[in-house]
C-alpha cells in the first residue's frame, strides 16, 4: 500500500530507501519548536533525512491570504514539490499523517485548484441551503403537516443509511474529479426538475418525496467523493486547513442561504428557489473543469473486485486510530446533533418565544459553527486528543445548556456548542483522511459519512420521543450525557491501546505542558498510534 497521498514527480529520482515496516514510525517532539526530528525504531537511521526535517521545522510557517509569500504552486516546479516531500519524509507517519505547524488560516487557498473548488462551493452551498428551506416550506404549504416535512427529510437521509458504504467503494473505483462532475450535474438536474414542476403548478407531496429520495441516492456517492477529493487538491500539509475552510464555507452559506430563500419565496414562490439552486451547480462544475490536472495528486482508481466493501470494514477494524474516532463520530452524530427537534422544543415549550427568536437560536449555533471552523483552520494536523477533547466539551456544554435559566443564556451556550461541535467535525474528518492509505480513502470516508449522518433516522425519533414525553431539557440532557460519556470512553480506550498515561506537571517550564500523554513503560507498544494521540 502507498505510504502517503503524495507521489514522486521527478524524472530521475534517486535510489529509494527501504520503506520501514508498518509498525515503525517517525515521531516529532512537540516542538517542531525545538527543531529536532527524532526517528524511533528506524534501522536505517538516516541523518540526512533527520537534518532536512529539522531544517523544515525551523522554517517560518506561511501565513496570510493567497498570494502572500512564495508558496504559490503556480510558481513552483514539480521538482520543488518533490524535494519538499522528501524533506518532510522524516516527519511523516507510515499512513501519511504529518504533524506539522499550521500555515495560516487560509493557507490552502494558495493552491489554485482548491481556490476554484472553494469559490464554486460558496455559490453551490448557498443554493443548497435555499433549496432546503424552500423544500420544507413547499411540503408544509401543500400538506399543512410537520410530519410530512419529516418524511421528506427521512427520504433524503435514508439512502445514506442503506447504501453509504457502497458510495465509498465507487469513490475508490473512479477518478474523483470526473465522478464529482457527474454527481454535481445530477443534483443540478434534480433541482431543475423540481423547479419546473413547482413553477408549473403540478407539484404534489409525492413528487417532492421522490425527488428527495433521488437526491439522497446521488449524495451517497457525492459526499465521500468530495471528502476524499480534498487531499488530491491540497495534499497532506494543508488538508486539515482545507477541511476547516470547507466547513466555514458551509456554515457561511447556512447563514446566507435561508435568508435569501425566505425573500425569494415571499416574492415569487418556492419554485424559483429551486431554479436558483439548479443554476448554482454550474459554479462547481465550472471550477472542476477549470482545474489543472497536472497540479492534482490523483489516487489511481482501484480495479473492480469482489470483497472491496468488506476490505474497507476490515481495514478500519484493524486500526484503532480509525476505528475509535469512527465510533465516537457515530455516537455524536446519532445523539448529539439533533438540534432541529430540540431547539423547537426549547423555543415554544420552555422559553415561550416566537418564530423570530427561534430563528435566532439557529443563527447563534451557525455563528458558533463558523467561528469553530475558522479557529480549526488556524491549527495544524489534528491529534486524536483534540478530537476527543472537542467531543467531551461539546457533550458537557449540552448538559449545561439543558439547565440554562433563560433564553439569552441558552443562546450563548448554543454558540459555544457550535464552536466545539464543528471543531470535532473537522478534526475527525482530517485525522481519518491523514491516517488512511490513499487507495482506501473513499471507503473510509464513506463509512464516516454513514455513521455521522446515517444515524439521524435512528437518533432523531428517539430524541423526539424523549423530548415529547419528558420535555426538551431532559432531551438535551440525555444527548449531552451520551456524547460526553462516549468521548470519555473512547479517550480511555485510545490511551490504553497506545500504552499512554496522563502526566500532570504544575511547573512545566518553557515549552512544557501542564497535562501531557507519556508512555507507561518508557516506549509505547504502538508508536504510530501514540504519535497520533
Amino acid at each position: 500500500m502507498t505510504a502517503g497521498p503524495t507521489t514522486d514527480t521527478r524524472s530521475a529520482p534517486p535510489p529509494p530507501r527501504p520503506a520501514p515496516p508498518r509498525g515503525e514510525t517517525t515521531v516529532t517532539t512537540p516542538a517542531a519548536a525545538s527543531a529536532t526530528a527524532i526517528r524511533t525504531d528506524d534501522p536505517t537511521n538516516d541523518p540526512a533525512a533527520a537534518s532536512a526535517a529539522a531544517a523544515d521545522a525551523q522554517a517560518p510557517a506561511p501565513t496570510g491570504l493567497p498570494g502572500n509569500g512564495d508558496d504559490d504552486p503556480d510558481e513552483r516546479t514539480a521538482a520543488d514539490d518533490t524535494a519538499a516531500q522528501g524533506r518532510a519524509h522524516a516527519a511523516a507517519s507510515p499512513t501519511g499523517a504529518r504533524f506539522t505547524r499550521p500555515g495560516g488560516m487560509f493557507s490552502s487557498l494558495r493552491v489554485r485548484n482548491y481556490r476554484y473548488y472553494f469559490a464554486g462551493q460558496v455559490v453551490s452551498n448557498t443554493g443548497t441551503w435555499m433549496q432546503r428551506i424552500a423544500q420544507d416550506w413547499l411540503v408544509l404549504s401543500l400538506t399543512g403537516s410537520p410530519f410530512a416535512v419529516g418524511i421528506t427529510t427521512a427520504m433524503q437521509f435514508l439512502p445514506m443509511l442503506l447504501f453509504g458504504l457502497f458510495g465509498g467503494v465507487l469513490a475508490d473505483r473512479m477518478p474523483k474529479r470526473r465522478l464529482l462532475i457527474y454527481t454535481q450535474g445530477a443534483m443540478g438536474l434534480l433541482a431543475a426538475g423540481l423547479a419546473v414542476l413547482t413553477v408549473g403548478g403540478v407539484v404534489t407531496p409525492y413528487y417532492v418525496y421522490f425527488f428527495a429520495l433521488l437526491l439522497g441516492l446521488v449524495t451517497v456517492v457525492d459526499n465521500p467523493t468530495r471528502q476524499a477529493f480534498v487531499s488530491e487538491m491540497v495534499g497532506p500539509k494543508d488538508l486539515a486547513n482545507a477541511v476547516s475552510l470547507n466547513a466555514a464555507n458551509f456554515q457561511t452559506a447556512r447563514l446566507v442561504g435561508p435568508a435569501v430563500a425566505g425573500l425569494l419565496i415571499a416574492a415569487v414562490g418556492s419554485g424559483w428557489a429551486f431554479a436558483v439552486n439548479a443554476l448554482s451547480f454550474a459554479a462547481v462544475i465550472g471550477g472542476l473543469l477549470a482545474m489543472r490536472e497536472g497540479e492534482l495528486r490523483p489516487t489511481p482508481p482501484i480495479a473492480r473486485e469482489k470483497g472491496q466493501l468488506r476490505e474497507g470494514l476490515r481495514y478500519v477494524k484493524e486500526r484503532p486510530e480509525l476505528l475509535w474516532p469512527m465510533v465516537l463520530a457515530g455516537f455524536i452524530g446519532t445523539f448529539g446533533f439533533n438540534f432541529p427537534t430540540l431547539l423547537s422544543g426549547f423555543a415554544y415549550d420552555t422559553f415561550k418565544v416566537g418564530a423570530g427568536q427561534y430563528g435566532l437560536l439557529n443563527t447563534a449555533m451557525a455563528i458558533g459553527s463558523l467561528a469553530g471552523a475558522l479557529l480549526a483552520a488556524r491549527r495544524g494536523v489534528p491529534r486524536l486528543r483534540r478530537l476527543v477533547g472537542a467531543a467531551l466539551a461539546f457533550g458537557t456544554l449540552e448538559v449545561v445548556a439543558a439547565f440554562a435559566p433563560d433564553y439569552w443564556t441558552f443562546a450563548l451556550l448554543l454558540t459555544l456548542i457550535g464552536i466545539f461541535g464543528l471543531s470535532f467535525n473537522t478534526s475527525v474528518n482530517a485525522s481519518l483522511q491523514l491516517a488512511t492509505d490513499p487507495e482506501m480513502r473513499g471507503r473510509v470516508m464513506g463509512l464516516l459519512v454513514l455513521v455521522f449522518t446515517g444515524g439521524t433516522p435512528i437518533g432523531a425519533p428517539i430524541v423526539g420521543w424523549v423530548t415529547a414525553s419528558y420535555g426538551p431539557r431532559l432531551g438535551l440532557l440525555a444527548c449531552g450525557l451520551v456524547s460526553a460519556a462516549a468521548a470519555g470512553v473512547v479517550g480511555l480506550v485510545l490511551a490504553r491501546s497506545a500504552d499512554l498515561r496522563v502526566r500532570f506537571d504544575l511547573h512545566p517550564g518553557r515549552g512544557g505542558r501542564v497535562v501531557a500523554f507519556v508512555p507507561r513503560t518508557g516506549s509505547a507498544r504502538k508508536p504510530e498510534l501514540a504519535t497520533a494521540c
